[in-house]
């Protein structure tokens, strides 16, 4: 049997393992080594005092058929797209045991799809939309300004040589500098001038005013394509009862059961290299290194953290450095129990106790530095532990580590955060219940500094005939978590085939066509 080692228990990770055990169980031994205790990577559910956080909001949809398949292959749909359904099987939702299968926790709930920004202290659609209301919470002058700004840019534009140009060239100079230039350098500590195009590329793809003219029409007469519709202008989608951490927990039990270990508490150290191949790792438990062999070995950890972990075979110069200077966001969420919001439902959907019907806020308030405020109650009620008498939100802040905010100790940031929500009047300093705060590392990899020279790197690594790299940080790419597991799922198809091409595998999520035209669903 061929031994596969596979570094980390994240989305890519586990489907890897689940593909490969799946289709070839008896020709190969999976390990995979998670330097954590929990599955799912950024995409875990964080439990806490019987409520439950999801770090950066997951929505479960994908242009690619095979994933939504495998979606629903783990976990059955069940519920309807009304925020309503709290009260369908509320008796058998966070018992002090968690989800019991037994009695169909294990399901996915359909959600709708609701996302605003908060700018001006007013809520704008997300994305923008044609609405009579967008152009009254703009103002006439503002209107007009706008208007000529994107016909400006239908004729003339800019070499898309950064994310700036490239925002300005789908939306005008004037929306750019509503909707996207202060929160762009929220996410990322960079004026959007400084980062490449090539996250707009992957993040946005053909979202613009064109495409929101589109949307806004096929809806208008009844015409909308699946096939066509913008992964940003979805109305709907699919939910973990309990949060994206129970699909990945899930996931992990059926490779397990189909012979797969996962060993927790692995934190990958070194990598021991020779003539083009990996050797082994070396991984750090319980402060001992523990050096674990394979013939196949499939990388989601940082590429920085990879390359730099090389030991024997030298490392061209060249390629260290670029490693080295690959940057990453880090994030810090605050969850915050409270008995009510200040904002209120003005919309004509229904919630439970009536609150804004948000799954994510996007704060563009330049006086502030949060990002995005989760609402947990509209993701799922089931995250909830008293969900028709508290809400549960999450506050996301974008920052680097060992910075100013990724060094103030819980309770300051905590109430840094309460008072930023104070000031915005959305909630009130006294209703607050409950609080926790998550701090996670390397959670966006950037598009600035050597990221620049990346091919160069991506060249060096494919030299290795005997290792894959996958997912997010694995490749240094801001894919969605669908993104992650084609990536998976083509290194899986490519290691049962004896394929040692990696083509197929970096080219996931670099070609619109790639996902619109593909098996789409």
């Amino acid at each position: 049997m061929k031994k596969v080692v596979i570094i980390g228990a994240g989305p890519a990770g586990l489907t890897a393992a689940y593909e490969i055990l799946k289709e070839k169980n008896k020709e190969f031994e999976v390990t995979i080594l998670e330097e954590t205790t929990e599955f799912g990577g950024i995409s875990r559910t964080v439990k806490y005092n019987g409520n439950r956080m999801d770090i950066g909001g997951h929505r479960f949809f994908s242009k690619d058929k095979r994933v939504m398949d495998f979606w629903e292959e783990l976990m059955p749909i069940q519920g309807t797209p009304s925020f309503d359904d709290a009260k369908l099987g509320r008796e058998k939702s966070l018992s002090p045991n968690g989800p019991n299968p037994e009695k169909e926790d294990t399901v996915m709930l359909i959600r709708t799809r609701i996302s605003r920004i908060y700018y001006l202290k007013k809520f704008f659609d997300y994305p923008i939309s044609l609405k009579l209301q967008t152009f009254t919470n703009m103002g006439l002058i503002r209107t007009l300004q706008a208007g000529f700004s994107y016909l400006k840019s239908i004729f003339v534009k800019k070499e898309e040589n950064s994310l700036e140009n490239f925002y300005i060239n789908r939306f005008g100079k004037v929306l750019y500098s509503m909707f996207f230039e202060k929160y762009t350098e929220k996410l990322w500590g960079r004026h959007p001038s400084e980062i490449s195009a090539d996250w707009g590329a992957q993040r946005v793809k053909g979202l613009s005013i064109k495409a929101v003219i589109k949307d806004a029409f096929s809806k208008l007469f009844g015409s909308k394509n699946k096939k066509e519709v913008e992964t940003s202008l979805i109305e709907q989608f699919w939910y973990p009862k309990y949060g994206p951490g129970q699909l990945w927990e899930t996931l992990a039990k059926h490779v397990e059961e189909k012979g797969g270990i996962i060993k927790k508490g692995y934190s990958v150290k070194n990598i021991n290299i020779k003539d083009h191949k990996i050797i082994s790792v070396e991984c750090e438990v319980d402060g001992k290194l523990e050096t674990i062999e394979g013939d196949i070995f499939v990388s989601s950890m940082p590429l920085k953290d990879l390359v730099t972990g090389f030991k024997g075979d030298s490392v061209p110069e060249e390629e260290i450095k670029i490693a080295k200077g690959l940057p990453y966001r880090d994030f810090i969420t605050v969850g915050l129990l409270v008995n009510k919001l200040n904002l209120k439902n003005k919309t004509k959907l229904k919630t439970i106790g009536d609150i804004v019907p948000d799954c994510w806020i996007y704060v563009q308030e330049p006086d502030v530095k949060i990002g995005r405020i989760q609402i947990f109650n509209n993701w799922s009620p089931y995250l909830v532990k008293d969900v028709e008498n508290t809400v549960w939100i999450g506050l996301e802040y974008f920052c680097n580590e060992n910075d100013e905010y990724w060094n103030m100790s819980d309770q300051e940031f905590i109430a840094f955060a309460t008072s930023e929500l104070v000031k915005m009047n959305i909630i009130n300093e006294n209703d607050v219940l409950d609080s926790h705060r998550e701090r996670v590392k390397k959670a966006y990899p950037a598009y600035f500094d050597t990221y620049s020279e990346i091919d160069k790197l991506i060249t060096y690594l494919n030299k290795f005939d005997n290792l894959f790299c996958i997912g997010r940080n694995g490749q240094h790419r801001y894919n969605n978590m669908d993104h992650s597991m084609v990536t998976a799922m083509e290194t899986a198809k490519n290691i049962i085939q004896g394929i040692n091409s990696k083509d197929n595998i970096w080219n996931v999520n670099t070609e619109k066509e790639y996902h619109e035209e593909n098996n789409n669903k």
